[in-house]
């Protein structure tokens, strides 16, 4: 870094959780893509393996008897996991009159959004592992369907709540890495994971809307998600600052991704339920998004989509406003 460079500087919050109060009088689901769980031999372990002794007969072990368990004991099982896990304050007692409401739900994701492949069923969510990350998945549907009306709030570290680059300093055997655009970045190289990270910052320094980006190595910047029962640590790739037209930039958190392990759908429904929505919410960090990249090809292409529709997000917020203040000053001040 460099003194000049100095007005490029991007702050972020250092996130350390989410708050939320949901309803109990009545929960809807809203399902996507990110809300699938696909049960495969790589989450489960081998589904078909040959058992043989020195001497004797082998014999071979599947777990084909798993499919005469009663779908309704695995929902049984399922939501009573959600109800004791989920719904359930600490030193509380879990919220046991929400038990059919969760069962609907529960039911509507095993029929839409469980997918079994390569020799497993869907009894294999009675292993915990994999009971926890269906329950996280549902509880972030019944989170995303009353998003707006309950809003969510991110919970900072309390000993650092932001975060900058202005405190980057670090030393570094990486031979990838991309000179930075002294009139974009703060920091003068962005040390690189991959060659489409590299593509992803000559198309983010020829396009004409952004004002600053950063890559985010060794920047500090982590979101806080859960995988199953296990809590992990997200670096997201960059965050870019772009010029939408309004007073104060939007601050794009992006991801650029090759390979989309079945982890990366928590990541990403993490950011677009919990962290963008919970830090807009305070309202002392600016607006914020996020957007995934997955096609090398129509990176360039999807960057700018993803530009225009923050543009035509706020178009469309300021046009109603906007013909009602046009209204009011046509209206003589005796009829107002």
């Amino acid at each position: 870094m460099s003194p000049e460079r100095d007005h490029l500087e991007i702050s972020f919050p250092n996130v350390a959780g989410y708050r939320v109060e949901l309803p109990e009088e009545r929960l809807p689901a809203k399902f996507n893509a990110d809300t699938v769980l696909k049960l495969t031999p790589e989450q489960v372990g081998a589904t078909d393996t040959k058992n043989q002794g020195i001497i004797g007969e082998g014999v071979n072990l599947t777990l084909e008897h798993t499919g005469d368990l009663r779908r309704s004991t695995l929902l049984f099982h399922l939501t009573q996991r959600l109800v004791y896990t989920k719904w359930r304050d600490p030193n509380e007692e879990p919220k046991l009159h929400l038990f059919g409401q969760l069962k609907r739900i529960a039911k509507e994701w095993l029929d839409a959004c469980l997918v079994c492949e390569g020799g497993t069923f869907p009894a294999q969510l009675m292993y915990q592992a994999l009971a926890d990350i269906a329950c996280e998945r549902i509880t972030r549907a019944i989170t995303k369907a009353h998003e707006g009306a309950c809003p969510i709030k991110a919970v900072l570290d309390p000993y650092n709540p932001t975060g900058s680059t202005r405190h980057v300093a670090f030393n570094t055997t990486k031979t990838l890495r991309w000179e930075t655009n002294p009139n974009l970045c703060h920091i003068n190289w962005a040390i690189l994971d991959s060659d489409w990270e590299g593509e992803f910052c000559r198309v983010v320094e020829e396009h004409p809307r952004v004002k600053a980006y950063v890559k985010n190595h060794n920047l500090g910047f982590e979101v806080p998600y859960r995988y199953g029962s296990e809590m992990r640590r997200y670096l997201p790739d960059f965050i870019v600052k772009v010029d939408d037209g309004r007073e104060d930039l939007l601050n794009l958190v992006v991801e650029v991704k090759g390979y989309r392990p079945e982890d990366a759908k928590d990541k990403k429904a993490t950011m677009d339920t919990y962290w963008v929505p919970g830090v807009n919410n305070l309202g002392t960090y600016g607006r914020w998004a996020f957007t995934e990249l997955t096609e090398v090809l129509r990176m360039e292409s999807d960057f700018a989509a993803k530009v225009r529709s923050t543009v035509n997000s706020m178009i469309a917020e300021i046009a109603p406003r906007r013909g009602r203040e046009i209204a009011m000053a046509k209206t003589r001040p005796e009829e107002r």
